[in-house]
């Protein structure tokens, strides 16, 4: 019996691997085993282990990483999270000795885990390689897992080929499309009633909204506290002379410099003359969250699943700043920059149904997860998945 573990970090992560979580477990051939870290163990996030148990999985280890007496988001700390990380998944992959390791996009606490993999001469499937996101580190994270990763499932062909251009063996790459916009698919969503009673009661309607923005890593602190500041301001704005306008928050993950904007956020919705037009959560959770965007108007901030998943419930989607920059996107996403002006033309545009909201999405493929199971099954076969990688070079022509 192989065992395939699951590395998983964050909530949003989680709600995306979910499915694929299904299949290996009833799979009488395989062991499923999943490792928590991060994100998932800590108070301050929402402790959101909770809802990888809820879903029916048990944990079989937990690496913590967030130090919850920290009051900083700095980048010493998040190097002091990798440096707790890596020693933790040293210990988990020593107990637990999995075949193959699934891991899944760009976050700082999954290189961790895929370095530890390494040396552990354990293979690793990675879900997202080829993507590029030029405004935060996850962009170099995201390649560098990849180089060490042995089969791939990429959501689009052109990032297929952008891994194969990596040096990966065309044999072992595959584009399955995104594992989350399959889920959109699979999972039966909430009626508005039960959204709305799911939210504590918030109202929800073409006129909400639904805005996360993260920290754009590779600026300055004082950078992301002007722009989450402006992109408040521009919502103010919106609020003010469109009376029907509702706002939900979902808080940004655990980067460097997300503490601030957090802290923004929650100041801003305690405001009496905003506390009835807009809430926040920590987290939505996968079903909850999908279900939201079925019945509001659009997106927006910086979060991969603006680009992603938002398109296939057609509506819109403000992608503000360089965070996402270098992403495939629908004809729904309309790129912003940073200025509470800009910010605020794009959502009268959104608001006035001047946004195509077609439902194409590039990032669509049928049976994702089913995909990635079966190609995971056949490459493992009887014996174990070699960890020895040859580059691939592409064909080149010289002009000497």
């Amino acid at each position: 019996m192989k065992k395939i573990c699951i590395v998983t970090g964050t909530r949003a992560e989680w709600g995306l691997l979910t499915r694929l979580a299904g299949l290996i477990a009833a799979d009488p051939e395989l062991q499923l085993q999943i490792v928590a870290t991060h994100m998932h163990l800590s108070a301050r996030y929402g402790e959101t282990s909770k809802e990888i148990e809820s879903d029916g999985f048990a944990i079989d280890y937990r690496v913590p990483t967030i130090d919850e007496t920290a009051t900083e988001d700095t980048p010493q700390e998040t190097v002091m999270e990798m440096s707790r990380a890596l020693s933790g998944f040293a210990r988990a992959y020593d107990a637990l000795k999995p075949d193959l390791i699934i891991v899944l996009g760009d976050r700082y606490e999954i290189l961790c885990a895929v370095e530890a993999a390494l040396i552990f001469r354990i293979p690793v499937a990675h879900l997202h390689g080829g993507e590029i996101t030029e405004g935060a580190f996850d962009d170099a994270i995201r390649h560098a897992i990849t180089k060490m990763s042995h089969l791939h499932f990429t959501s689009t062909e052109a990032y297929r080929q952008r891994v194969i251009q990596l040096g990966e063996d065309p044999a072992t790459v595959y584009n399955v499309g995104a594992i989350g916009v399959d889920n959109i698919r699979q999972i039966p969503l909430w009626s508005q009633a039960q959204t709305e009673e799911s939210l504590g009661g918030f109202p929800i309607d073409r006129q909400t909204l639904l805005v996360t923005y993260h920290p754009v890593t590779l600026d300055e602190q004082s950078d992301a506290e002007q722009q989450i500041d402006a992109l408040l301001g521009a919502l103010d704005d919106t609020m003010r002379t469109r009376a029907g306008v509702r706002v939900i928050f979902t808080m940004p993950n655990s980067d460097t410099g997300s503490g601030v904007i957090a802290e923004r956020i929650r100041t801003w919705c305690a405001e009496a003359s905003r506390n009835k037009r807009c809430v926040w959560f920590t987290s939505l959770g996968l079903k909850r969250y999908l279900s939201v965007l079925q019945y509001i108007g659009g997106v927006v901030g910086n979060s991969s699943s603006g680009i992603v998943e938002v398109p296939s419930f057609r509506i819109p989607t403000i992608d503000i700043g360089d965070r996402q920059r270098g992403r495939i996107a629908a004809p729904s996403v309309v790129h912003c920059g940073t200025t509470q002006e800009e910010i605020i033309e794009k959502l009268s545009l959104l608001l006035t149904g001047g946004i195509p909201a077609t439902g194409f999405n590039p990032y669509e493929r049928p049976d994702t997860a089913i995909r990635i199971y079966e190609t995971i099954k056949k490459h493992l076969g009887g014996q174990a998945l070699a960890v020895q990688k040859h580059f691939h070079d592409l064909p080149h022509t010289t002009t000497e």
